[in-house]
C-alpha cells in the first residue's frame, strides 16, 4: 500500500522513579527525546517541564513508579511521556488541576500547569491503585495543517532491567488515501541486542510488504527472520470506517478486542518466526467503533481485565496501556503493550 504516514517508535526511554534524584535524569532524558524528534527549544521546553512535573509528583506522592517516554505521531513531530504509580492515587482529581491545591506542601501546580503545556493531556487514577497520566507536545510544522488522525494509539515499551536494549517492537503503517492501518507487534527471542535487532527487522519487513494482508505478512517475517535468532510476532489489519479487523500470528504475541463490559482474545499459532513455523492462518473478528485492540509481549501477563478499573476504557489509548503495562508488567522481561482505537 502508498503508506501516507507512518506511526513508529522513533527514539525513547523508560526511567524508574525510585528517589528525588532521578527527576533531574527524567528531565534530561525528555530534553533528549524531544531532541531527536525535531522539537525547537521552546517546545523541549515544554516538555521537559511537564516530565520534570510527572516525576517530582510520582517521587512525592507515590514514592515510586516509573515515566515511559517517545516520540510519536503520523510523521510529525511529537513527543509523549506516560507517568505511571501504584501510589495512594488522587481522591479529588478535580480539585488537583487547581493552581494552589497540594497534598504534599508543594506549590500545587503540578497537574495544572502539565495540562496548559501539553497538546493532549488525560488521567486516570484510583484511591490505592495509583495514577497514569499520559501528555503529549506536539512540535511546530509549516504550511498544510495536521492531517486528522485516524486512530487513537498508546504504546509503552521497556527493556528487562539492566538491559540497555528492549528486544520487543512495534509498528503502525497508515494509508491515509483508504482509511487502512496495520499493526505489527515482535518479541525477539531472549533479550539485548540480538533479540532487539530480530524484532527491530521484523517490523521494518512489515512496513515493507503492508500493502498485503496479515498472513502474508507473516509468512514473510518469517523468511525474513532466518537469519536472525528469530521473534514472536503478530499483525492486525483494520480500517477507520468498518467493523472488520483482520489479524494472524505465531508465537507469544497477546493480542484482544476490548469493549466496555467483554474483551475477545485473539488467535495467535505457536512457532517463532524465523526458526518454527506449523501453520500461519488469518482470522477476521469485528471491531465496533469505540473498542480497542490491546496487543503486547509476553513480558506482560494476559490477566488483565479492564473492567476492574471504572472508567478506563473511555480513557485515551496512552493511559490504558500505562495501566495494562503497570499493573501486569512481569518486571523480569522486555515489556510492550499497544492500544489502537479508531477515532473517527
Amino acid at each position: 500500500m502508498s503508506v501516507g504516514r507512518r506511526l513508529a517508535y522513533e527514539s525513547g526511554i523508560t526511567i524508574p522513579i525510585e528517589d528525588s534524584s532521578q527527576v533531574g535524569e527524567a528531565r534530561r532524558a525528555a530534553n533528549s527525546v524531544a531532541s531527536d524528534a525535531g522539537l525547537s527549544e521552546v517546545e523541549a521546553g515544554k516538555f521537559a517541564i511537564i516530565v520534570a512535573e510527572a516525576a517530582t509528583n510520582i517521587s512525592k506522592h507515590a514514592t515510586r513508579g516509573e515515566v515511559a517516554l517517545r516520540s510519536t505521531g503520523y510523521d510529525t513531530r511529537s513527543v509523549e511521556v506516560v507517568a505511571l504509580d501504584k501510589g495512594p492515587g488522587i481522591r479529588d482529581l478535580d480539585q488537583a488541576f487547581r493552581d494552589g491545591y497540594s497534598t504534599a506542601g508543594s506549590s500545587g501546580t503540578g497537574l495544572g500547569a502539565m495540562s496548559r503545556l501539553a497538546t493532549a493531556f488525560d488521567v486516570f487514577t484510583m484511591p490505592e491503585l495509583g495514577t497514569v497520566v499520559a501528555a503529549r507536545v506536539d512540535g511546530s510544522r509549516s504550511g498544510g495543517g495536521v492531517p486528522k488522525a485516524m486512530f487513537d494509539v498508546g504504546v509503552v515499551r521497556a527493556a528487562k532491567r539492566g538491559e540497555s536494549d528492549c528486544g520487543d517492537d512495534w509498528s503502525l503503517a497508515v494509508d491515509d488515501e483508504r482509511g487502512r492501518g496495520v499493526l505489527t507487534a515482535a518479541d525477539g527471542l531472549g533479550h539485548g541486542m540480538s533479540a532487539a535487532e530480530a524484532s527491530r527487522r521484523a517490523v521494518e519487513v512489515a512496513n515493507e510488504h503492508a500493502a498485503e494482508s496479515p498472513g502474508h505478512i507473516v509468512a514473510e517475517l518469517h523468511r525474513a527472520l532466518r537469519s536472525t535468532r528469530g521473534a514472536a510476532v503478530a499483525v492486525a489489519e483494520f480500517a477507520a470506517d468498518t467493523p472488520t479487523l483482520r489479524f494472524a500470528g505465531l508465537g507469544n504475541i497477546s493480542a484482544a478486542i476490548v469493549a466496555p463490559g467483554e474483551s475477545k482474545n485473539l488467535v495467535s499459532h505457536n512457532g517463532i518466526a524465523g526458526h518454527e513455523m506449523r501453520k500461519i492462518q488469518e482470522f477476521s473478528y469485528n471491531w465496533p467503533l469505540g473498542a480497542m485492540l490491546v496487543m503486547h509481549s509476553d513480558g506482560v501477563s494476559a490477566r488483565w481485565d479492564l473492567n476492574r478499573y471504572p472508567g478506563l476504557v473511555l480513557r485515551c489509548a496512552s493511559v490504558v496501556a500505562g495501566v495494562i503495562y503497570r499493573d501486569f508488567s512481569r518486571g523480569r522481561d522486555d515489556a510492550l503493550v499497544v492500544v489502537v482505537r479508531r477515532v473517527t
